[in-house]
């Protein structure tokens, strides 16, 4: 049985233990401004995602905008990691390392960016095509889009996580897609992961309840091949097992009393490409 807490901003900073946070309005505005603060980092990218740029010069700009917002990259320093966002091309599900690799016409490419802002992180990703892309990786990056706004469309009071996962799976797997079950949605506030897990695969009516207060993400990652993926020895890298291509969005939510706010959309209106 889940145990809900109401917390305070100071109380969202507890280690996590397993009890779903139930945030105030202190906490959503929070979250409001961090969120902002992300979707513009990403919005701000979008002229320099072209053929021949280095996902190194890509996370160097990430880097300084977090700054300049006020913020820190979330992931600098993470267990170690070193880059203030991953970048995952074609058939990386996700924490693409960035490097001095320069990205080719025809690339399907997710960055995710967490900024922390006065201690709430505004966690999001999306998809950005390089070039000419061929028809059959754009299909799967709307797809894939689509699958985040039905999860999200599920995300209400009354529902349950699995409400969420069955509403994506339902949708990925109509068109053939495999759903990722290693990598999931998670809380989120003043932890960059806490509880719960949002898995993006599930039965209706099972999982935690969703209520007012929670703050999580949901970022579901769908391959054009099977579901099935594999870390590569650099320790974070996660490919599809098939090499097929995969792509990715997420976005930061809070459930309110008739549904959710999201907090990460793009200010210019840049949540799916073509941008």
């Amino acid at each position: 049985m889940e145990q809900y807490v109401s917390v305070t901003p100071e109380e969202a900073m507890q280690a996590r233990d397993g009890v779903i946070k139930l945030h105030g309005p202190e906490g959503f505005d929070g979250m409001r401004k961090a969120g902002r603060l992300a979707a513009e980092i990403l919005d701000a990218l979008v002229p320099h995602v072209v053929p021949g740029v280095s996902t190194e010069e890509l996370d160097d700009i990430v880097r300084e905008m977090t700054m300049r917002g006020g913020a820190v990259p979330a992931t600098l320093g993470y267990r170690g990691y070193t880059h203030s966002c991953c970048i995952s091309i074609n058939h990386v599900i996700c924490h693409g390392i960035p490097s001095d690799k320069k990205l080719k016409d025809g690339d399907i490419v997710n960055i995710d960016v967490t900024p922390q802002l006065n201690g709430w992180h505004g966690d999001t990703s999306r998809m950005f095509l390089v070039g000419d892309v061929p028809v059959k990786a754009k299909r799967l990056v709307d797809v894939t889009y689509e699958c985040l706004m039905l999860g999200i469309e599920a995300a209400k009071p009354g529902n349950y996580v699995g409400d969420i996962g069955h509403a994506i799976q339902m949708h990925a797997e109509k068109h053939r897609y495999g759903v990722v079950r290693d990598f999931c949605g998670h809380g989120l506030g003043q932890l960059f992961h806490d509880a719960p897990e949002i898995v993006h695969v599930g039965r209706p009516g099972t999982g935690p309840e969703l209520r007012p207060g929670m703050i999580f993400t949901i970022e579901p990652m769908i391959n054009i091949g099977k579901a099935a993926g594999k870390i590569l020895d650099d320790g974070w890298t996660a490919v599809t097992r098939d090499r097929s291509l995969s792509a990715q969005f997420e976005h930061s939510i809070g459930i309110t009393e008739d549904g959710c706010e999201i907090f990460t959309s793009s200010p210019k209106g840049f949540d799916k490409p073509p941008y």
